[in-house]
């Protein structure tokens, strides 16, 4: 394994200026690195033609994030100028800091971020987002400048990865407050500020693995207590992220059966589909199946392959309408041939309602995927020796399936089309004298009649078997939100902290933490924008001095000197961040640049 390593790795390799550059830059709090790189050899594996590194000098140190990601680009740039101005193709820049793709889009700079972006325009590159995870090479000559920080702990020997323990409490970062007269003895009260906090660790902790509404509830109850801790663990588990992606749900599905129409007489509704890639027989690979729902008689056409949308139709009209009219109503799936325009205007022109099938949905053609099992058996079962000749024995499956006797009517689809059964081998059967055509006409209705009527009760059976395991369907409104959340045409995103408070033109604001974002997108926004009210006065309980929504007749507050929450801007410093509590609110994201 070892040799194998060594004598595969990427080597370092000269730059060759008729294949496009890749250039990966990062930057720390102490230096930036870059590697200049392409894709070369035979299989094509990226090696890495040179690499750079540079501290920052005590003024450059003093950046942000953004400005210090973007200095990375700039000095890589300039140290690889000869190569990549001018360059045959353009080269990208590769960066794990996700404003840097919208720096050429930006409307606002600062005059370092102009002069650096007058630079860029004499290079042709595009800005690529990569995780920090995958940006290992520039992120390690980046660090090289860093200070060497010892360690008193011994480092242990195995990974702290298969280390699993109970959740335990810390007490130091629970408050001490005194207990009101509601608070059971020998459990500690636990104030509003903090409750979120502690249903997050409990929650999501390794010693749990994220349980439900009454395992989180049963947790807090051994050892803390404050009112309506059952509505609070409700609330917060309904919203948790992980849970909502990875349990599976325990209740019925929702929605009753709604099955198709019954016919009123046979080939007036039809389903349609086909069986592809089968092996080469006479030229074919193909079939096209049409079921008529009323009697579930079935034609199959072999193809050489699949058909167009007019070949589809045309086979319909040669095979299928010329002997049984025009129908009323087509079920497909939703294919090619189906949804083409085609497809639409042919049987426009004809007078036939086409249906499509819901996305991920077989079960609305149910009776045309179960006429495909039954061919597929009778196929396999007389050509599973000699597959070459499953073409021969297609007309037989035909034949067969017409002869069946169908639970839904009591009857085969050739009594219930044709009026009686013709013989299954003809040598044995007895010849039938061809009756008068009023007569013929007044049978076929008769065992028309009956057959719907089968239907109907075969329909009511498997619906109300197929209800028992289901619920009612949601009542839905207008105006609802089914999946997710939009706000002013904007999605919402979930508030991890309210930080500070701020009025401005008469307009109160709030200094808010997102949820899965860094201290760099910290914004301000305003009231109305806050969707949970209990965010809003847990954080006015914790900060009584912080401006607040007046009440009804107060009178305006008088201006003073500016807040000092407004030094915090974008992405100030912040010591004490509780847990996340899902709440979701509009956010809009200004770009760093």
């Amino acid at each position: 394994m070892l040799k194998q390593a060594f004598t595969t790795a990427p080597l370092l390799v000269h730059p060759d200026p008729e294949l496009p550059f890749i250039v990966e830059v990062d930057a720390s709090t102490t230096g930036v690195g870059a590697v200049l790189s392409q894709q070369q050899g035979n299989p094509r594996k990226l090696h890495p033609c040179a690499f750079f590194l540079r501290k920052l000098n005590p003024a450059e140190v003093n950046y942000d994030i953004g400005n210090r990601e973007l200095l990375a680009v700039k000095l890589a740039l300039e140290e690889w100028r000869h190569w990549l101005e001018g360059a045959k193709h353009p080269f990208t820049v590769l960066t794990d800091h996700k404003n840097l793709e919208y720096l050429r889009a930006a409307k606002r700079l600062n005059p370092r971020q102009a002069r650096w972006a007058l630079f860029f325009t004499r290079f042709k590159f595009a800005i690529s987002y990569r995780p920090g995870s995958k940006n290992v090479k520039a992120d390690a000559l980046s660090r090289i400048y860093g200070p060497d920080i010892a360690s008193e702990d011994p480092e242990p020997v195995l990974p702290e990865k298969i280390f699993a323990s109970p959740i335990s409490w810390s007490e130091g970062m629970l408050p001490e407050s005194g207990a009101p007269p509601g608070c059971p003895p020998g459990l500690q009260f636990i104030p509003r500020s903090h409750r979120t906090s502690l249903i997050h660790a409990t929650h999501v902790s390794l010693g749990t693995g994220h349980p439900g509404i009454k395992g989180t509830l049963s947790l807090l109850q051994q050892r803390f207590w404050w009112p309506r801790m059952a509505v609070d663990v409700k609330r917060y588990v309904q919203g948790c992220r992980e849970c909502a992606m990875s349990k599976s749900p325990r209740h019925l599905p929702a929605g009753k059966l709604l099955p198709l129409p019954v016919p009123n007489r046979p080939w007036s509704h039809l389903g349609i589909d086909f069986i592809v890639d089968l092996p080469a027989s006479e030229g074919c690979t193909c079939v096209l199946v049409i079921v008529d729902r009323f009697s579930k008689a079935c034609r199959l056409m072999p193809l050489p392959g699949p058909p167009t949308a007019l070949e589809t139709a045309e086979y319909l009209f040669n095979h299928v309408f010329r002997y049984y009219g025009l129908p009323e109503d087509i079920v497909s799936d939703r294919g090619p041939q189906f949804t083409s325009r085609v497809w639409r205007a042919f049987f426009k022109r004809l007078g036939v309602t086409i249906s499509l099938s819901s996305g991920y949905h077989p079960q609305t053609n149910g009776q045309t995927e179960r006429k495909i099992q039954e061919i597929g058996r009778f196929l396999r079962t007389f050509c599973h020796s000699h597959q070459e000749s499953w073409s021969q024995f297609l007309g037989w499956a035909e034949y067969a399936q017409n002869s069946l006797r169908q639970s839904t009517t009591g009857l085969t689809p050739f009594q219930c089309v044709l009026g009686y059964q013709p013989p299954l081998f003809p040598w044995d059967g007895e010849p039938s004298d061809v009756p008068a055509v009023d007569y013929w006409f007044r049978e076929s209705e008769r065992v028309w009649g009956k057959a719907h009527r089968q239907l109907q009760r075969a329909l009511r059976r498997r619906r109300s078997t197929a209800d028992l395991r289901r619920s009612q369907a949601p009542a839905y409104q207008p105006g609802q939100k089914g999946l997710a959340l939009l706000v002013d045409d904007g999605t919402a995103y979930l508030v991890k902290e309210i930080l500070d408070s701020r009025r401005r033109g008469g307009r109160l604001e709030y200094l808010v933490n997102w949820e899965g974002y860094g201290p760099e997108e910290r914004s301000w926004a305003p009231r109305n924008d806050i969707l949970d009210p209990s965010l809003l006065e847990d954080f006015h309980t914790s900060h009584p001095s912080r401006p607040a929504p007046r009440g009804r007749g107060r009178p305006p507050r008088r201006r003073g000197p500016r807040s000092s929450g407004a030094d915090h801007g974008g992405g100030g410093n912040v010591t004490d961040t509780p847990g996340s509590a899902h709440t979701q609110s509009q956010r809009t994201p200004s770009p760093e640049f």
